[in-house]
């Protein structure tokens, strides 16, 4: 499994903003979106693409273009909602399935309650949006469901990430002959008593909406 850290002066910056108890929920979603941006051209450096020809103003000439069958882009819901739009920019013509997913408090496990994909993911680049790996319980079972659907390879990207997290994925997948990548924008400290991450942001998903 891969992780990597995405070191930019632009990505911690946003990041500050967006630890910050003081940033209300309109600038969070704002700088959520144009992080994920800076966030996805690093997670899709190895999105399959084929070479195509096409003529410019000028003459004829090669290219290339994404490849067919089309990547998969996957929010967790509810807080991955508020990553789609900046991925969307990035990848515009991916295609868009949704995986519910809630993690019990007391157990931290995560179970699905909805899903919206493809049952055959065959030949398909996934890539799962989730701003906070914690304990990874939710990331293990978007990965697995991805996995056996049969995923081509599964790209995490995250906001911030703890390395109790990333060990959990990273020991779960340990064996798996599907590549696995974790991209993010920081790797915090450490996890709390109760599965936060610290120093972290909160809740993403009540920061994002509010609390409902």
């Amino acid at each position: 499994m891969k992780v990597v850290v995405v070191n930019h002066p632009l990505v911690t910056h946003k990041l500050t903003v967006l630890r910050d108890k003081q940033t209300n929920s309109q600038i969070f979603r704002h700088l959520v979106e144009e992080l994920v941006t800076l966030l996805a051209y690093e997670a899709t450096r190895d999105v399959k693409i084929q070479e195509v020809s096409i003529q410019t103003p000028v003459t004829q000439t090669k290219g290339a273009m994404l490849a067919t069958p089309r990547p998969v882009v996957v929010p967790i819901l509810r807080a991955g909602l508020g990553m789609l739009e900046g991925m969307m920019r990035v990848i515009p013509s991916a295609d868009v399935g949704f995986l519910g997913m809630v993690r019990d408090e007391k157990t931290l496990q995560a179970s699905t309650y909805a899903n919206r994909l493809p049952d055959d993911l065959t030949k398909r680049q996934c890539y799962v949006l989730d701003p906070m790996l914690a304990t990874g319980g939710t990331l293990i079972a978007a990965i697995n469901y991805l996995i056996e659907r049969g995923a081509e390879s599964v790209t995490a990207i995250c906001l911030l990430s703890a390395p109790e997290g990333a060990k959990a994925v990273e020991e779960a997948f340990k064996d798996s002959k599907t590549p696995i990548a974790i991209v993010t924008g920081a790797m915090d400290e450490k996890l709390n008593e109760h599965g936060y991450i610290v120093p972290g942001l909160g809740d993403a998903g009540d920061r994002l909406y509010g609390v409902v």
